[in-house]
């Protein structure tokens, strides 16, 4: 009996050792266990993820997600093999395969912004970012395609890349922007996570349109050095995956104070030391949530949106949380000012992000951008616009008033949050499906644009379903108060693991 037991326990372990590797959607977790069994290389796995990105990105469905390949990618595969023999894993993210949106600086690497004109730029350094996932032992396989300037929430598009890039669900359909490249890139499993960022909606948009999760910060939790700005005053970096997990597991890199980006600097005293405390699958128990109508309710809103929706508010109730509908925030008499003009903005933001760099890139101010001629036609008129208008520093009469009227909208929150006693709000995070390529006519539905960006509070979007014959994806934000990303992400990952909404896109299925 002993004898048979230790055989069976020999087969087991030279099949472990031998088994191939599933490369279908692999996560974190499966790769390094994979690699501890002796069943996957760095290099193997790099390999695999370049030869999906030269069948599906230009070839076969051609997503069009990716910019370019890091050509250094199979020589760092080796070192990190050659570290993995001596020592083991070099990091909590050793040898992930990282896919990073166009306008975070990368070392070696063009950085366009989508734009032409930058077309020669090459950093000498890296994004705060960037530089803490390669510490961690990760890959930059490749630069995302995005909606030029980070301008569009809808489509993506850019002057760099012909074409647009697609959604993996539906070829015919956008990826929402502006980070759709980075999203279609880890939908399509052409690498293990992606990094995006998150003005307006472009983590959580593009998260939805693709049946991702996908993390915007606490203002000043994460650094956004080194990112292309389009306003700082709601600029947000950070991860784009395919489970919970994995976002949290580079969350938790990324995540902390950077002395190249003052915002961040109250991050020292909220940053948590083990994010993945919260990957709880029971986590909803106990957990109060809002049903936020406001954020997603209007004529335009998708029926289908709504349905989907309402059952992923029954599955959030039937996995222990009380759900509170509806959780309205009073706005009333809350008005966004308008007469003293913009606060900062692109102009201001673009113009000191340029003259930072000095000569390493070929224009200095937005005049030179719009002389450069260097642009996708559809955003010239937005760039004229926006150098038309006054710059409105920090000190100035319009950022004082913006910066009252944010905290006015956030103590409203808090005072929603604090009476309904809430851990969190929850609403579709766009209330109709992905549009067609091209159209910009029919409704397009971004709830994101307010809430969190106003307030600076976080957001996660997990996905709650699929539309159009279980076709399209839909997804739901999870918004909460400030520094509540460990609530956020125990909502997030016990929803995830009750309901296991998402599958692969039928476009990039596993290469034999």
């Amino acid at each position: 009996m002993i004898r048979l037991l230790f055989y069976f326990a020999c087969a087991s372990s030279l099949l472990a050792q031998t088994a191939p590797f599933n490369l279908e959607e692999p996560t974190i977790a499966t790769v390094h266990q994979a690699m501890k069994d002796g069943r996957l290389t760095c290099r193997n796995l790099v390999d695999g993820y370049l030869d999906r990105i030269r069948t599906y990105d230009k070839n076969g469905p051609a997503i069009n997600a990716i910019i370019m390949l890091n050509p250094g990618a199979q020589k760092q595969a080796d070192e990190l093999d050659r570290r993995f023999r001596a020592t083991g894993l070099t990091g909590p993210l050793h040898c992930v395969p990282m896919i990073v949106k166009d306008n975070f600086e990368t070392q070696g690497l063009r950085t366009s912004n989508g734009a032409l004109v930058f077309a020669k730029y090459i950093p000498t350094q890296d994004a705060f970012q960037v530089k803490r996932i390669k510490e961690a032992g990760a890959i930059v396989l490749a630069k995302s395609n995005m909606a030029e300037w980070a301008f569009s929430p809808y489509e993506t598009v850019s002057s760099i890349l012909p074409g647009y890039t697609r959604n993996p669900y539906d070829l015919a359909r956008v990826t929402a922007g502006s980070s759709g490249g980075t999203a279609a890139a880890i939908a399509a499993n052409f690498g293990l996570v992606g990094l995006g960022s998150d003005t307006g909606n472009s983590i959580r948009g593009p998260s939805s349109h693709q049946s991702l999760v996908g993390i915007r910060s606490t203002m000043g939790l994460t650094s956004r050095a080194g990112v292309f700005p389009l306003s700082l005053l709601a600029d947000i970096a950070g991860p784009i995956a395919r489970t919970v997990e994995d976002a949290t597991k580079v969350f938790q890199v990324i995540a902390g104070p950077d002395p190249n980006d003052p915002v961040t600097a109250a991050a020292k005293d909220h940053i948590v030391s083990a994010y993945a405390a919260s990957l709880k699958p029971d986590g909803l128990h106990g957990m109060t949530i809002g049903v936020l109508r406001q954020a997603y309710e209007r004529e335009s809103t998708d029926p289908e949106i709504a349905r989907i929706f309402m059952s992923a508010v029954e599955e959030l109730r039937r996995g222990g949380a009380i759900i509170v509908d509806p959780a309205k925030v009073d706005l009333d008499g809350i008005k966004r000012p308008r007469e003293s003009g913009p606060c900062m903005g692109f102009k201001y933001d673009m113009n000191r992000f340029l003259a930072a760099r000095g000569d390493a890139v070929p224009v200095k101010t937005l005049f030179e951008i719009i002389k450069s001629g260097g642009f996708h036609p559809t955003v010239e008129r937005r760039l004229e616009t926006a150098e038309k208008a006054p710059e409105n520093g920090p000190d100035s009469p319009a950022c004082q008033a913006d910066s009252e009227y944010r905290e006015k909208v956030r103590t409203a929150v808090l005072q929603t949050m604090d009476h309904l006693k809430l851990d969190a709000f929850v609403y579709p995070t766009w209330s109709n499906p992905p549009r067609l390529i091209g159209d910009l006519n029919t409704p397009a539905g971004d709830n994101s644009q307010f809430f969190s960006p106003t307030t600076g509070f976080p957001a996660i979007n997990v996905p709650m379903g699929f539309t159009r014959g279980d076709t399209l994806p839909a997804g739901m934000t999870i918004y909460g108060r400030a520094w509540s990303e460990p609530n956020l992400i125990q909502i997030a990952y016990a929803y995830e693991q009750l309901t296991h909404h998402r599958h692969a896109p039928p476009s990039a299925p596993p290469l034999r």
